[in-house]
């Protein structure tokens, strides 16, 4: 057996030279579509810069306040949240400027927790209003938001108004005292009005909500920008959403009153989609505006300032912080948009449309090459140390080829 490890050793890392090629490559038409939304969104900026915001002056608060004010709904499904939803409603109905307005709060029949929160609310709010789901939960969001669309539609017939809009937000979501206003503002000429979603403060060592703060920030700062403005479809982020009457209505009618798939892990992206082959016009809508935000001085005894910052309105929430959180919503995120977004979806619309979808859907390959990538590193690691201090004596070729098309591969990369 002796005589036989070193020829094995030498096919095993012929075999990682091969696929850390294979690797690369992928990485890099991966990292060329990154590249082009990149530039597509700094020649945006530019032309930007250049016409639109010379020739007009930016969108001030008084201008949102001057708007009459529209029936607005607020969505907030809820299971098992009886330890955040009463501090979340308290804090939402006393920031939001704004009066015409109505909280409708899912809850299921067995959770009587949470049930017992919400009505405590509800005796103290008369702008809340509690739906109970029929059935015993924990069932999927889409079923949640399901019946409170069709207690929305209930009430619209008993107190005889119509809801201009219904905006989505979850129980850990914190508003801005404009965001309605703002959604006013936009209303019926946009159909489905999302916001940026943010992360309230977290420390520096906590890496996990880090993660998230610097992927929704390349998302709703970047990546859907270039979206709208190429495909003019924007993905629902699930909260801070804001759905027309018209967008519901249309939904509505196509499922028995029932608008959210209940299907999909994904019922937001799944939203977007269908409200975009309707022709119905998304946005994701940014405006400026100032938070106080509370930071912690690394020179001054670690102690905790508050600033203002002028920051895109946002709904702002406490992003998961633990890995197994984190990879079971990332999970159900691939899950949703990759597979079943394609099995129900297909390929549809223009070329742009195509690309899009592809771009959403690359994950299923990316994100197992990323994972293969750490693996070949750290390979390669232990081939440097087995090197270096004698463990392996044999004469081999360098790791990475230092010259030729692969040198010219990982530079690109």
């Amino acid at each position: 057996m002796s005589l036989y490890w070193p020829y094995l050793f030498a096919d095993y890392y012929r075999w990682l030279e091969y696929t850390a090629v294979a690797t690369a490559v992928i990485i890099l038409i991966s990292s060329l579509d990154d590249l082009f939304i990149d530039a597509r969104y700094w020649m945006r900026e530019i032309r930007r810069a250049l016409t639109v915001k010379r020739r007009y002056k930016p969108l001030r608060p008084e201008q949102l306040r001057d708007r009459p004010e529209q029936h607005i709904a607020i969505m907030i499904p809820a299971w098992l949240e009886y330890d955040v939803i009463a501090p979340m409603l308290e804090n939402m109905v006393r920031v939001i400027d704004y009066r015409s307005y109505t909280i409708f709060v899912g809850t299921y029949c067995n959770d009587a927790a949470t049930i017992r929160e919400v009505e405590r609310m509800r005796r103290r709010y008369k702008q809340l209003v509690r739906v109970e789901v029929p059935h015993d939960g924990p069932t999927c969001k889409a079923d949640c938001l399901n019946w409170i669309v069709q207690a929305i539609f209930a009430h619209e017939a008993r107190h005889n108004i119509s809801f201009a809009g219904v905006v989505l937000h979850d129980s850990e979501d914190v508003l801005h005292p404009l965001e309605l206003q703002f959604f006013n503002y936009l209303l019926p000429r946009k159909d489905l009005i999302q916001i940026p979603v943010g992360s309230l403060e977290r420390e520096w060592y906590e890496l996990v909500a880090g993660v998230y703060m610097d992927e929704f920030a390349e998302s709703h700062g970047k990546d859907i920008v270039v979206r709208e403005s190429l495909a003019k479809t924007v993905p629902s982020a699930g909260v801070g959403t804001c759905f027309s009457r018209r967008a519901l209505l249309t939904l509505a009618s196509e499922t028995d009153n029932q608008p959210f798939n209940t299907q999909t892990l994904t019922e937001d992206y799944d939203i977007g989609v269908r409200l975009a082959a309707h022709g119905m016009h998304s946005i994701l809508a940014r405006f400026p505006v100032e938070y106080r935000v509370k930071r912690t001085s690394w020179f001054k005894g670690h102690a905790v300032q508050e600033k203002t910052l002028q920051m895109p309105l946002s709904v702002r929430e406490f992003f998961p912080n633990t890995f197994r959180t984190s990879y079971r919503q990332k999970a159900r995120w691939s899950l949703g948009i990759c597979f079943q977004g394609w099995a129900y979806f297909g390929w549809h619309g223009s070329i742009v449309d195509r690309y899009f979808l592809l771009r959403d859907r690359k994950g299923a390959v990316t994100a197992f090459v990323a994972i293969f990538a750490y693996i070949l590193v750290a390979q390669y690691i232990l081939f440097q140390l087995a090197f270096t201090t004698g463990l392996l004596t044999m004469s081999y070729p360098p790791l990475i080829a230092t010259n030729g098309w692969i040198a010219v591969l990982l530079g690109l990369n």
